[in-house]
């Protein structure tokens, strides 16, 4: 089973049943990337994100709960189609220049009810949201439903230094205080979930293998990076390390 955490969150009103997007989405959620730290930190998401998408002949990406911005912005810089699904009004703040510039498409909608037909984008991604989903095999399933033939999405693994989460929570509070609800995965669930809406895993790269909260309460950049590369060099990271970002590929029988 996955195992979870959650803390109070004071998010904006919606008629849909998940909306974590919504804190996703605003600035004070921002400021756990602020500085030099979770600036590099993002630049790993971004680096291995679009890594994973150069080769798949995309155009068109939806980028469900991406009002955050952390990928929808980099995806419009790299010449895609982005469309962002937010669960309000309110999660079109941080991308707001980029779609008045007719550059990002952004549409309000409910998570597990995304409001396109069957195979409407190449490529589907969800990051920030499938650990703080309650019914995330229903995300996964919506996923899979709009994409022709890409999912890409992140997720904490209990595999990793994250399974001492529990201990930590009061800690992480005092250094994060807009923590949320969270759940760790074991990746055979997600590969089931993927694999049960006709998806396979081709792709898997771990992020980080130290807590991402540590290299917060670091502030460091320079130490940070040098100890995730000899976690890299010494194989941690690909053994334990998290938040995993997987690329799953509609299988040849489901085409």
């Amino acid at each position: 089973m996955a195992e979870s955490q959650s803390s109070v969150s004071d998010v904006g009103r919606s008629p849909f049943p998940e909306t974590a997007d919504i804190e996703t989405s605003t600035d004070r959620y921002a400021t756990r990337f602020a500085g030099a730290t979770g600036e590099w930190m993002l630049a790993v998401q971004e680096r291995i994100t679009l890594g994973f998408l150069r080769d798949t002949g995309a155009r068109s990406v939806l980028d469900v709960g991406g009002g955050h911005g952390q990928l929808a912005l980099p995806i419009v810089r790299e010449g895609y189609e982005p469309t962002v699904l937010g669960s309000a009004p309110e999660c079109v703040r941080r991308i707001a220049d980029a779609v008045a510039a007719g550059r990002c498409r952004f549409v309000v909608g409910n998570v597990l009810a995304l409001p396109f037909p069957d195979r409407a984008f190449d490529c589907a991604i969800s990051f920030r949201l499938l650990t703080h989903c309650s019914d995330w095999p229903a995300l996964i399933a919506e996923l899979c439903r709009v994409s022709r033939h890409t999912v890409i999405v992140d997720y904490p693994t209990r595999t990793s230094l994250n399974v001492i989460a529990p201990m930590l929570f009061e800690t992480k509070q005092r250094i994060e205080s807009n923590v949320r609800h969270w759940t760790l995965f074991r990746h055979a669930q997600v590969t089931d979930a993927f694999a049960r809406n006709g998806f396979r895993r081709d792709r898997k790269t771990n992020q980080f293998f130290l807590p991402m909260v540590l290299h917060r309460a670091m502030k460091r950049r320079a130490a940070s990076v040098a100890l995730e590369a000899a976690c890299r060099a010494t194989g941690l990271t690909a053994l334990a390390g998290s938040p995993t970002i997987v690329r799953m590929r509609r299988a040849a029988s489901s085409s």
